[in-house]
Formats: C-alpha cells, sequence, structure tokens
C-alpha cells in the first residue's frame, strides 16, 4: 500500500526521532558520565560491550543529518537533549551543552523543520545514579530543575517538549526486568521507580507551566497485550501485563489513580504517601506522544512470583528484533486512547519502526520489507483518524541506524543506513520511499 500526505488531514506532520545517547556521541562536548556508559561496561549487559561514546558522531555532523531531514520532505525532528551533557554531574550547567542544542535548533529552524524536544531519553547522570536514580524520590526534584534550566536556552525556540520517553521503559524494563541501565531486577526499586519516573513528569510540567512554557506533552510505549488463550488464567495474566505496561503511566496521569491489577503486586513495594503525590503527576498534558512497535501473546506462569507471566511467541512476520508486525495493534491504542483516557488531546505518533539486518550493496541499501512496514503502520494511523482519534502527526523511528541500547550497534532501525567504521550515512529504500511519499510537490 502506498499513502501519501494527502491521505492525512491538513496540518499532519511527518518526522522523524532519534535519541541524544544513540546517535551523538559522548566522548566529547563535555559530556559527563550516565548510567547508560557503565551498564555497557559490565560484561554481559551489552552486545560486544558496545557504548555510546561515537555512536553516529552526530554531535559534529549533525548539519549534514538535518540535511537530510529536510531533503527528505520532513516537517519535524523529534530529538533528545541529554541530561548528562547539559549537567554532567545532574546539576551544574555544562555551557558546552547547552550551546550545542542552541546551535541544533536553530540549524532545525533554519531548515524550516519543527523541533519536538524530549528532555529525557534515558541519559540519567552516574552522579545521581550513584544516589538510587529513580528509586530515589530526590531524582524527580533534580529533573525538574534540569527541565527548567534548558526550557530557559531553547524553550523559545521548539515545537513541542516531552518530558521522559518511555517510563516503562526507564522504570520496569531497568529496574524489574534488568535488561536497561541500571540492570536491577529489584521489584521494591521497580515500584519506586515505576511511581518517582511519572513524579518527575509532573514536577517538571509544573516548573515549565510557572515559566510559561506551551505544548508540554509525555511520550509513552505501548505494546499490544493478549492472552495466548481463553483460559481464564491467561486472560488474567494478560491483564496484569498490560496494566503494567499499557495503563499504569496514562492512568497514573489522565485518572490520577494505578490500575488495582498492577497495584495488586507493586502496593506493598511503593513508596510512603504515594497517593499524595497523584495530583502532580495528574497535570494536564497538551499532548500525549504513543510509541508502538508490536504486540506480546501472555499466558500465566503458575508457581511464579507476581506477576507470573511468560510470553508465548506468536505466528506473525517478525523484525530483526524478533518483534512480530502487527500495525492494528497502532490504530487499537490510538482508538483506545481517544475513547477511554485522553479524548480529544492532540496524539502523536512519536515513534514506530522496525530493525531489519540491511546491507549495502553497490553503494545502496534495499529495505522493501522497512517500507512494507512502514506504510501499513501509516496505514493503520490514518484508520484510527477515520474512526475518530486525533492524531497530528508521525515520527519514524529511527532516522538514523544507531546505537540500540542493550543490542549495541547489531540492530538496525534507520531509514538513512549508518556505516559504524567510516560514519558514512546512505539513505536506504524506505527513506525514498517516504520521500516521495510526503513531498509537497509544489
Amino acid at each position: 500500500m502506498t499513502l501519501s500526505r494527502f491521505d492525512f488531514p491538513e496540518g499532519f506532520l511527518f518526522g522523524a526521532a532519534t535519541a541524544a545517547y544513540q546517535i551523538e556521541g559522548t566522548s566529547f562536548g563535555g559530556c559527563g558520565p550516565c548510567h547508560w556508559d557503565s551498564f555497557a561496561a559490565t560484561p554481559g549487559n551489552v552486545v560486544r560491550a558496545e557504548d555510546g561514546a561515537v555512536a553516529c558522531d552526530h554531535y559534529h555532523r549533525w548539519p549534514q543529518d538535518l540535511d537530510l531531514l529536510s531533503q527528505g520532505h520532513f516537517d519535524a525532528y523529534r530529538f533528545s537533549t541529554s541530561w548528562a551533557r547539559v549537567m554532567p554531574d545532574g546539576v551544574t550547567v555544562n555551557p558546552e551543552g547547552v550551546a550545542f542544542y542552541d546551535r541544533l535548533v536553530d540549524g532545525m529552524l533554519e531548515r524550516g523543520l519543527k523541533p519536538f524536544q524530549t528532555l529525557y531519553h534515558w541519559e540519567l547522570p552516574s552522579a545521581l545514579a550513584d544516589k538510587g536514580g529513580w528509586a530515589n524520590r530526590d531524582t524527580a526534584q533534580r529533573f525538574a530543575d534540569f527541565a527548567a534550566t534548558i526550557t530557559k536556552t531553547l524553550g523559545d525556540r521548539v515545537q513541542a517538549i516531552a518530558t521522559i520517553n518511555e517510563p516503562w521503559c526507564v522504570a520496569w524494563l531497568s529496574h524489574f526486568m534488568g535488561i536497561h541501565a541500571p540492570g536491577l531486577r529489584d521489584i521494591r526499586a521497580a515500584a519506586r521507580a515505576m511511581h518517582h519516573i511519572l513524579l518527575a513528569h509532573g514536577q517538571a510540567v509544573q516548573a515549565l507551566r510557572e515559566m510559561g512554557q506551551p505544548n508540554l506533552g509525555i511520550v509513552l510505549n505501548f505494546d499490544h497485550t493478549t492472552p495466548a488463550s481463553p483460559a481464564p488464567e491467561d486472560v488474567a495474566a494478560a491483564a496484569r501485563w498490560d496494566a503494567i505496561f499499557n495503563r499504569w503511566f496514562i492512568e497514573g496521569i489522565a485518572r490520577r489513580a494505578y490500575p488495582a491489577e498492577a497495584l495488586e503486586g507493586l502496593a506493598p513495594h511503593m513508596p510512603a504517601g504515594w497517593q499524595d503525590d497523584m495530583a502532580t503527576i495528574g497535570q494536564p498534558l497538551d499532548w500525549l506522544g504513543v510509541n508502538y512497535y508490536t504486540r506480546h501473546r501472555v499466558a500465566a506462569a503458575p508457581g511464579a512470583p507476581w506477576p507470573a507471566t511468560r510470553d508465548v511467541p506468536g505466528d506473525l512476520p517478525k523484525t530483526q528484533m524478533g518483534w512480530e508486525i502487527y500495525p492494528d495493534g497502532l490504530r487499537h491504542f490510538l482508538t483506545w486512547l481517544a475513547r477511554d483516557q485522553v479524548g480529544r488531546l492532540p496524539i502523536y505518533v512519536t515513534e514506530n519502526g522496525m530493525a531489519n539486518a540491511d546491507q549495502l550493496h553497490d553503494g545502496a541499501v534495499t529495505d522493501a520489507v522497512r517500507e512494507d512496514y512502514l506504510f501499513a503502520h501509516l496505514a493503520a494511523t490514518k484508520q484510527a483518524i477515520a474512526e475518530g482519534a486525533n492524531v497530528k502527526g508521525f515520527f519514524y523511528w529511527s532516522l538514523l541506524d544507531n546505537y540500540e541500547w542493550a543490542e549495541g550497534y547489531e540492530k538496525r532501525f534507520g531509514l538513512v543506513h549508518v556505516d559504524f567504521q567510516t560514519l558514512a550515512r546512505t539513505p536506504k529504500s524506505s527513506y525514498h520511499a517516504l520521500a516521495r511519499a510526503i513531498a509537497r510537490n509544489d
């Protein structure tokens, strides 16, 4: 299926997304250490023990990367500002880091790109990790201070600000499952992180509202959850997983309450007086970002500790990450959010994309499978709009092949191929297909 810009409402934004640690390179510009550096330096955590020291060298090559966006007819660029670059110890400002983002935003505007900023895409300064990181309530206030600091410089020029990217990954994947930094498998730390990351969001929104900053949101990730069978125990297991992954964060914000199926296991481990924070967490949003990639089929795991769930492999085609390709899950979440959670609040698809084992042949990369994936999810977005969801834009993940966290440089999500030896950029066939689709023809 081929869609074009003209299949979407007037003003619908097409963009691509990246994150600071994944592309910039942390070994220059006065950037401080973050918990991903120490996580990657610990054997067994990351493929080939790779880290973000150089990444795509976007710190030096940003003009070329922004040119790729403007040449591809994109309207907007979703980027993140590294806390560890702006405040290497979590509290002290690094003027060199602030100046870099100042130049970067000006570069976007010069190219006609709307800057969509994410404040936190996982670069927790090591000095704050030393004090307990997201398990420590004080980190939320430190984050609000960071938000105010960088916004004093950039706030007059960015189109929108997201506080946090994917709180589920920040909290659960990282503190309960141990797959991302800091690599804990501790339900008490996980419960506290699940709450404190939302408290950080709420306190940052309050701080930025006091500064008069408009267009504030958050980016949540959603994973379509279905029971592996109609058996009551599998239905209940899927409901628990759905509550932890898909409902905890949006309901904390939109309803100022956490789902009962998740509190069943987390309540004993929550910080004292957490209920008193729900008004702060529930600050009204101006927009919501939705990240969506795949689905999970969930079964009960009898005898296992709470949440007593396990994944059951499905039979759909899979990406290089092993994730099932299920575009209708995106339509489901966009319509569910509009119907049951946020009403007419503007929604942006802030990430959607796939990893593929792309190869460079004769100076070109053909990734037809990614073209199919991309247009299928654009079609799902179009369908959600037809069903009443107020979706205002779509950002592909990612502009560039980059550092894919625990997968190192092994998994390629980019519209643009990066040779990690030479750092040469080569737009893939998917980049060209999307560029043709969103060209204005004027």
